[in-house]
């Protein structure tokens, strides 16, 4: 076979699922909304930091008070989601999410903006992510046909991350043109940090016109029980499917330790580096980077089960190495390949989890699904920040050997019931 074959097939693997008209509207618009999204969450990290003399309890807080509301929510999410139009789901949440972007974007270009407010802005987009991130996760067999689904989660995965490196390496240069634009020269003037704010309100446009015009397919809803027994009911199929249920465990308790990321990250780059607004858009960058190029992998690989162990062991080892490196040059790297261990575990896991459940139980098993992943960040965040803030001969670097060794405790706990295959789809 000739190289040019080889990277035929290889693209044609690889992006298999954007064949299909309406996954790939929803993709192209989705990653253009997500660069705006990680612009203003890289921009809301500086922020907090700056409002609060580089305080990684205050960056810990504004975690819980973003993911807190899929912690209480999720389980209702789910049932809500099984019962409504997804459309009338997204366009809602994507609109609560441009609110909160517009109210960020105002204050701080005011001067006005303070840490009650971020919490409570992070509270709101929270509990409408709550909806959103479980919606658009069932939306990938809607436009898919099954064999599809493990390519269209990686491309998802793909999507997601190609845009949190886009977003985070331009912060820097958007709030430098901030600067310039709305800060009247003043580069030290928090006015700077409201020009990704409100670049993130124009990109909640495009996405909510796709939306609005995509033509999503009928569902099979069957005949309704109450919201309680439709609970029941997604909880009852986990409990009887060994494999998501190992496969969820695994996910929420990695999510407690060391998947704690949006906390570590910032911290390190402007409390432990001393990095400004380019250089703590480029560490963050790295992180991204390091996850598309998992996600571009995982694309490629047929069976989305094979990697998840491999996933979580290089997981725990670059977030270990990550605490040895002396300055942000050599972060960078371990950072990266922080990413891709990441995405190509949670890849596998969400694949996974997809293939194994039938189309009426999808929005509630995906709600669990994203209530063990975003829910169980207000615990990893409140322990990472805690610990990465301790002073001492090893500073906050211990903190980061203490989470890799708790993931790899779990881990170890849960090696032999990975699941290697997937189960037949019962009901």
């Amino acid at each position: 076979m000739s190289a040019v074959q080889r990277l035929q097939d290889w693209r044609f693997n690889t992006f298999r699922a954007l064949r299909h008209p309406s996954y790939r509207r929803f993709w192209l618009s989705q990653m253009l909304s997500l660069v705006g999204s990680w612009m203003q969450t890289t921009a809301q990290s500086y922020l907090v930091l700056e409002l609060t003399g580089n305080n990684s309890a205050a960056l810990g807080w504004v975690t819980v008070a973003q993911f807190t509301p899929s912690l209480l929510l999720s389980l209702f999410a789910g049932a809500i989601i099984d019962r409504t139009p997804r459309r009338q789901i997204l366009l809602t949440t994507q609109v609560v999410l441009m609110a909160t972007a517009i109210a960020l974007a105002v204050t701080t270009q005011l001067g006005i903006v303070s840490l009650p407010l971020v919490l409570m802005l992070a509270a709101i987009a929270g509990t409408a992510n709550a909806f959103d991130m479980p919606a658009r996760q069932s939306m990938v067999a809607d436009f898919v046909p099954r064999e599809d689904v493990p390519n269209a989660v990686a491309l998802n995965s793909l999507s997601f991350n190609l845009s949190r490196t886009l977003g985070q390496a331009v912060f820097g240069l958007v709030a430098a043109l901030g600067v310039s634009l709305l800060a009247g020269g003043n580069e030290n003037n928090i006015a700077r940090l409201a020009f990704p704010f409100y670049l993130n309100v124009v990109s909640f446009v495009v996405v909510i016109v796709v939306i609005a015009t995509l033509p999503f397919p009928a569902r099979e809803r069957g005949n309704r029980p109450a919201m309680l027994q439709d609970i029941r009911e997604g909880l009852h199929y986990v409990r009887g499917t060994p494999s998501i249920r190992t496969t969820l465990l695994l996910v929420g308790l990695l999510s407690a330790t060391i998947i704690n990321f949006n906390v570590i990250i910032p911290y390190f780059a402007r409390a432990v580096f001393g990095l400004r607004e380019a250089g703590f858009g480029a560490l963050n960058a790295a992180f991204g980077l390091g996850a598309m190029v998992g996600a571009l992998w995982q694309a490629s690989r047929p069976n989305p089960l094979r990697n998840m162990r491999l996933g979580a062991v290089l997981l725990i080892i670059s977030g270990a190495l990550l605490a040895a490196v002396p300055n942000s040059l050599l972060a960078a790297p371990v950072l990266a390949a922080c990413g891709f261990a990441m995405l190509t575990f949670l890849i596998s896991a969400n694949s996974s989890v997809q293939l194994s459940i039938p189309d009426l139980l999808r929005g509630r098993v995906m709600s669990l699904y994203s209530f063990v992943l975003v829910g169980m960040g207000p615990l990893g965040a409140v322990v990472s920040s805690f610990l990465i803030s301790r002073t001492g001969p090893f500073g906050p670097r211990w903190g980061i050997l203490v989470l890799a060794g708790l993931a790899a405790v779990v881990v170890l706990l849960l090696w032999r019931q990975v699941p290697r295959e997937l189960p037949r789809i019962r009901g």
